[in-house]
């Protein structure tokens, strides 16, 4: 699943880890997402989106 997280966190700012901690997870986590590491859960999905002020179907697509 590719995100725009990273594009959309640097646009609004906002630091790997103080992302990390207004959706409390690790910064590790923030990494991980943001290089197609691991795909958060449907909870984080929607905390992140919220966090970015946008939603969560813009920040995920699916790969082919």
């Amino acid at each position: 699943m590719q995100n725009q997280i990273r594009i959309l966190r640097k646009q609004a700012g906002i630091s790997q880890d103080t992302l990390a901690k207004l959706c409390n997870v690790s910064r590790q986590t923030i990494n991980a997402i943001e290089n197609d590491k691991y795909d958060p859960t449907l909870k984080l999905a929607f905390s992140l989106a919220q966090r970015l002020e946008t939603t969560v179907d813009t920040l995920f697509h699916p790969t082919s």
